[in-house]
């Protein structure tokens, strides 16, 4: 039972973040005994490839987000600060996800409870601190730039990781 609840805690909180900062659904979508193994062996569903690594994740949807929005030259700066919120939010929720990990075979419901509500402020927080980096690139952005920048967050927010129900 606590197993399926850890489950749907991190699928939660993986769709929580999706949406804001557009991550991958891997980067997050570990129970909290998974979080810190980098080492584990891949799930029979997985494939053989190696696990990249939360890090490793973000760098690539930032490059990824970079290319998608045609960042310009004079955007860098506004750019800079954009992905480097990005990275601390995902530095911050991994340490965050991984202490819950460590404690959470301990804790009690009432600890659980208040952990995930940690948890909670935590992703509340950061999204403010995205969302107020993304407002001063945006504002560089043209017209077009502004139109795939709208498309790309409106589809990372429709993701299918939040549609998911568990019963």
């Amino acid at each position: 039972m606590s197993l399926k609840l850890t489950s749907y805690a991190g699928a939660l909180l993986a769709s929580l973040l999706l949406a804001p900062v557009a991550l991958p659904v891997g980067a997050f979508a570990q129970t909290p005994t998974q979080a810190g193994d980098t080492s584990a062996t891949p799930s029979p569903k997985a494939p053989a490839a190696k696990r990249t690594s939360v890090t490793d994740r973000v760098e690539q949807h930032i490059a990824r987000l970079h290319a998608q929005l045609h960042i310009t030259p004079a955007q860098q700066a506004q750019w800079d600060q954009f992905a480097q919120v990005m990275r601390d939010n995902a530095k911050d929720m991994h340490h965050t996800l991984e202490q819950r990990g460590a404690s959470f075979a301990s804790m009690n419901a009432a600890e659980n409870m208040q952990s995930y509500a940690q948890i909670a402020l935590q992703h509340a927080q950061d999204t403010q601190k995205l969302a107020t980096a993304f407002q001063a690139l945006y504002a560089s952005m043209s017209d077009d730039q502004k139109k795939i920048a709208d498309g790309v967050f409106r589809a990372q927010g429709n993701h299918p990781a939040r549609a998911r129900r568990v019963d």
